[in-house]
């Protein structure tokens, strides 16, 4: 496994008997090492995605979705190296060719959507993501050739994108989804795909991920929302000057997270201090009103994103 691999990925590999070895950046340093331990040692070598067992093994859950949802008009599925969508594209478009199957990729690596828009296979840069389960810098040679045929669509969504289908999906669905498994909520909630009124399919494939970076994602994911802002207000120093600034914010009904008061790395005048607050709140209209208060007190208001 890469090195930056969710720990829960190699903790739970291991608790089913597997030796975990971690070392290089990406899959592609995986592979290379994992080919170089089955020669050494005697072994099977299964690649991860460009193998005709593993990409049939992953087509049958094109069949579960055409037995559980014949309705279906489209599917998005996540894509990496290409076989899960390559499979799936199969099995779907040999029984229904109708159905659109749409690939999402994170904007960082579109391995697949540069590979298919070049006619070929290419190697993108290293780069990173949150969704390290299709982080895969080249896609496989028969996993392009099944594309071709049977993908209709390859869209990418970005990482501000992805964190927040992973929140939406635990606070709405009550569903743990990785990076990677969470790329169809994403596209669908921010590409025009022409999917409005028809049957679609999420596939939701996996939960591999850590819960410190889940706690990064929600706060990524709610300031994204509004729900969670950054203030940087200049005001007098002097006696009760905060805690009128807090009694004007409580009034509004907003959460104080975190305060700092700050005098000497001000850039106000002397005899000014800058108060930098982090806050809990219902949304943008919450914090737009917030904001109209403080600046109609007097208050110098500066909204801040780092």
């Amino acid at each position: 496994m890469p090195a930056e691999a969710p720990l829960s990925k190699g903790e739970g590999c291991s608790a089913l008997g597997a030796v975990v070895h971690r070392g290089g950046a990406s899959v592609e340093d995986c592979v290379v090492a994992a080919k170089a331990r089955a020669l050494e040692a005697g072994m099977a070598f299964v690649h991860p995605f460009d193998d005709l067992d593993v990409i049939a093994g992953q087509g049958t859950l094109g069949l579960e979705l055409l037995a559980q949802r014949p309705d279906m008009d489209a599917v998005l599925v996540p894509v990496g190296g290409g076989g899960l969508v390559g499979g799936v594209g199969l099995a779907i478009k040999s029984h229904r060719p109708e159905v659109r199957v749409i690939g999402v990729q994170a904007e960082t690596l579109p391995a697949m959507k540069r590979a298919l828009d070049a006619r070929e296979r290419v190697t993108l840069p290293p780069a990173s993501t949150i969704a390290d389960g299709i982080a895969v810098r080249q896609v496989g040679e028969l996993t392009l050739a099944l594309a071709q045929r049977h993908v209709d669509q390859i869209v990418t969504v970005s990482e501000e994108e992805l964190a927040n289908a992973i929140l939406l999906l635990l606070e709405i669905e009550k569903t743990v989804v990785e990076g990677a498994g969470a790329a169809p909520l994403a596209a669908l909630l921010n590409r025009t795909l022409g999917l409005a009124g028809l049957n679609v399919v999420l596939v939701l494939s996996g939960g591999n991920i850590d819960v410190t970076v889940i706690a990064r994602i929600i706060e990524r994911g709610l300031v994204k929302d509004g729900r969670l802002v950054r203030l940087g207000v200049l005001l007098r120093d002097r006696p009760g000057a905060l805690a009128r600034l807090t009694a004007l914010i409580a009034a509004e009904r907003a959460n104080i997270m975190n305060i700092e008061h700050d005098r000497a790395f001000s850039s106000g005048a002397i005899g000014e201090t800058r108060v930098g607050l982090t806050l809990e709140t219902s949304g943008r209209a919450q914090i737009d009103a917030l904001k109209e208060r403080l600046e109609a007190a007097g208050y110098r208001v500066e909204e801040r994103t780092a």
